[in-house]
């Protein structure tokens, strides 16, 4: 049995499970092996800024990338590049995710983002920018009138800026150019990879997948990876049914606190031994009231300034000691802290000295 007794004046917000965990797809839990997003880069220009681009006297990478660009198109101005005065042009990284599946011609939306000391994108064109993958090959072409959904206004005295203005999106602004090839089932096997790692869901969805396409089709090789055997089978209509097929996924027990928003999660699976708990707030209030003390009008003396401090202690005595007993359920454990009034900063204090003392049957992790 504990005795926790301390004193906070704060306020949150409580956010906690269901009572009961549902059914949910297998799709919606796991991702296929092999059916994955590839990350894109790039570096290009960015023309047509109002004067908020580069400074090429600060950023010479963005100098030299506009003479490079003037020079293929036919404008050497190499020798004269020093005396470029320019601030409509922007050195800038474009990203992207190259979905799965994705065929040569379809577009694909992309990021871009200031390299230099632009103070804004806004109103700018993203000049043709390859991207590449991780292999150096390129994989798609993107161009286009960027949005920032940002705007600066600027005075003698004072700066206003909404957003990030060095920071814009293209919709559909890359063309992609070349195929990532997708073997689903290559040797007939295929791994689901669960989103959250627990032993009991990847058996779950193993006794699932068997119990509909057939004994011995599915088996858990770690608690991430379930195996299914796809032989002679259609590997797209298979993943099909798995993926529709519903299981109830596990949980673990354990309580997510977030001390600087108030924030606490807790899990469906957590339980509590008995524990005895105070809790009261202590309000120590200290008021400074300086007074300035004159002399007489035919007086000797000097104008001086007086202090004044009034101190006041209250004590909340309307809370005392309660027992919260062992917790069969999770809306027994949240009803037991209500009834205490306890609030969710305080719940947050609360929940740490419970698992300090050993009575808290579930993991505390504190952001």
């Amino acid at each position: 049995m504990m005795l926790v007794t301390f004193g906070c004046v704060l306020s949150g917000m409580f956010l906690g499970g269901s009572a009961h965990a549902s059914a949910v797809r297998i799709k919606d839990i796991v991702d296929y092996e092999g059916i994955r997003d590839n990350q894109l880069v790039g570096y290009g220009l960015v023309v047509g800024l109002n004067g908020t681009g580069d400074r090429l006297t600060n950023t010479l990478f963005t100098r030299e990338t506009l003479v490079g660009m003037l020079n293929r198109l036919g404008v050497n101005i190499r020798d004269k590049a020093i005396q470029l005065q320019t601030h409509n042009t922007a050195a800038v990284m474009v990203t992207a995710s190259l979905p799965p599946f994705s065929h040569g011609g379809s577009r694909i939306d992309v990021t871009v983002s200031a390299v230099g000391d632009a103070q804004s994108l806004t109103g700018g064109t993203l000049i043709v920018t390859p991207l590449q993958a991780a292999d150096g090959e390129v994989y798609a072409v993107a161009q286009g009138s960027l949005v920032t959904n940002a705007f600066t206004a600027r005075g003698p005295g004072a700066v206003a800026t909404r957003n990030v203005p060095t920071s814009g999106h293209i919709a559909n602004g890359a063309v992609v150019e070349r195929e990532v090839p997708v073997l689903l089932g290559a040797g007939g096997i295929i791994h689901l990879s669960l989103k959250n790692s627990n032993y009991t869901t990847a058996v779950r969805i193993a006794t699932v997948i068997n119990r509909h396409m057939g004994r011995g089709t599915a088996r858990v090789d770690d608690p991430r990876t379930v195996a299914v055997n796809l032989a002679g089978r259609n590997v797209s209509e298979a993943l099909y049914e798995i993926g529709d097929l519903t299981v109830t996924p596990d949980t673990m027990a354990k309580v997510i606190v977030d001390e600087a928003a108030g924030t606490i999660v807790i899990g469906d699976n957590v339980r509590i031994t008995t524990v005895a708990i105070a809790q009261g707030n202590l309000t120590v209030q200290v008021t400074n009231s300086p007074e300035v003390s004159q002399p007489n009008a035919f007086g000797a003396g000097q104008t001086a300034v007086v202090p004044r401090t009034q101190i006041n202690v209250t004590t909340d005595r309307e809370h005392k000691m309660g027992i919260l007993s062992d917790g069969p359920s999770l809306a027994n454990l949240v009803t037991g802290l209500n009834a205490l009034g306890v609030g969710p900063r305080d719940m947050i204090s609360i929940l740490q000295a419970i698992k300090a003392d050993g009575a808290l049957q579930a993991e505390l992790e504190v952001r």
